[in-house]
């Protein structure tokens, strides 16, 4: 069964059912997060019952998910599509990492690897969204909204139309071709219940649109950090994975440092909040991972804000950016994302566009991977990484990358042949 004991709000603090459908905290309009029962997991599943390492996908965490697969009431709600249990790849090859003596990881949630999961849409939004929709099902709501730089929008619609609802995506006119031809494709098939509006240049006015024109009438928003912790909860299992058990062995462990492409940041909160559950159920300590978020140099709330000590971010206006799912000018979740940085002794930093791009053919020739932009904005980030101290010799580095070089296309071909 569930153990998810009430939202709470993420600043506030004040608690709320967690069986009412609600966005913003209405103490403060910041986000709000599930609170689960740890003691009585721990109580009526010691000894770590509830995960099953055989299971490929992210349900394997049993009833430390906020909807545990294993129960037949939950698993009523779940439409499971394959979403998590992705690999991670050994790059201790790369030149910044082979030099320095570090051990890196490619976390790959873009192409599938046999004998692991795989994220249906190709994309690490596939965890937030396949718990979206798990939970909206189980409020009985039909109708999502979502406003998104793509893959976010590709995600829900995918999971939406596997469970029956009905969701209307707003995106800018300029997302990568195959993402939007996803979603326009699936609009044209399911006319009604899917709903594809355009609108530019960034989340940010797709955001304002669903507020005016779907919201207002109806629609429950699913924006990023506006559901109540659902999308948490999903990314949580990034975080899980990251620490879990390699096969044969028993003990969980972190890496040292987490290199992190960062838009909204939902993927941050999910991972520290994993961390803080693990150590709550005695399976870790209380050392954490440096995380480093990355951003590009045309779009960096967050560096700004974490070179100049500010606590929140200030929206900017961006000229874009390569890794489109970078494009994102602020934040309401922005705050805890800099409190986590520099909880963790980590930073936010940018990378040069011509950086991203020639990581991305240097990576290609070098590995013949998928890798996305984003997870080629992260590699790219190495050197300055290396410099500041940020990374070191002998330890275990995890670069994650979201998604796949094949979404981008065709924008990315020439970087590739």
């Amino acid at each position: 069964m569930s153990h998810v004991r009430c939202l709470r709000g993420i600043a506030s603090g004040v608690e709320y059912p967690s069986d009412v459908p609600m966005n913003l905290d209405p103490v403060d309009g910041r986000p709000v997060e599930m609170v689960l029962d740890i003691e009585r997991l721990a109580a009526e599943q010691p000894d770590a019952q509830w995960y099953d390492p055989d299971r490929r996908d992210m349900w394997r965490f049993g009833a430390l998910m906020a909807l545990d697969a294993g129960d037949p009431a939950d698993a009523l709600n779940i439409v499971s599509l394959g979403e998590g249990g992705t690999p991670l790849l050994d790059y201790s090859r790369h030149p910044v990492a082979r030099d320095a003596g570090i051990r890196l990881s490619v976390k790959d949630e873009g192409r599938a690897h046999a004998g692991f999961g795989a994220n249906p849409t190709q994309s690490f939004k596939d965890r937030g969204m396949a718990m979206v929709v798990a939970h909206a099902r189980r409020l009985g709501l039909k109708r999502l909204a979502v406003p998104t730089q793509g893959n976010a929008g590709d995600s829900l619609t995918r999971y939406a139309l596997a469970a029956g609802l009905s969701v209307v995506v707003a995106m800018p006119d300029d997302t990568p071709t195959p993402i939007l031809g996803n979603v326009a494709a699936a609009a044209f098939r399911h006319p009604g219940q899917v709903i594809l509006e355009l609108i530019g240049p960034t989340i940010r006015e797709a955001a304002a649109l669903l507020k005016q024109k779907y919201v207002a009438q109806g629609w429950f928003s699913v924006a990023t950090f506006q559901e109540p912790g659902w999308r948490i909860e999903g990314k949580k299992s990034l975080g899980l994975e990251l620490a879990e058990p390699a096969r044969g062995e028993t003990r969980w462990l972190l890496p040292d440092a987490v290199i992190y492409p960062t838009g909204g940041g939902t993927g941050v909160l999910g991972m520290w909040k994993a961390w803080s559950e693990l150590e709550a159920l005695g399976l870790i300590d209380s050392r954490r991972p440096r995380m480093i978020c990355v951003q590009s140099a045309t779009m960096e709330p967050l560096v700004r804000a974490f070179d100049s000590g500010a606590s929140d971010t200030t929206p900017l206006p961006g000229a874009g950016t390569l890794a489109v799912g970078l494009n994102v000018p602020g934040g309401v979740g922005h705050f805890r994302v800099l409190e986590i940085i520099r909880a963790s002794a980590g930073a936010a930093v940018a990378v040069a566009e011509a950086d991203i791009a020639a990581e991305l053919t240097r990576l290609w020739r070098d590995t013949r991977w998928w890798i996305g932009p984003e997870g080629a904005a992260c590699l790219a980030a190495m050197p300055q990484l290396l410099d500041r101290g940020l990374i070191r010799r002998g330890e275990h580095v995890v670069a994650v990358n979201t998604g796949s070089a094949e979404k981008y296309l065709p924008a990315l071909r020439h970087l590739l042949d």
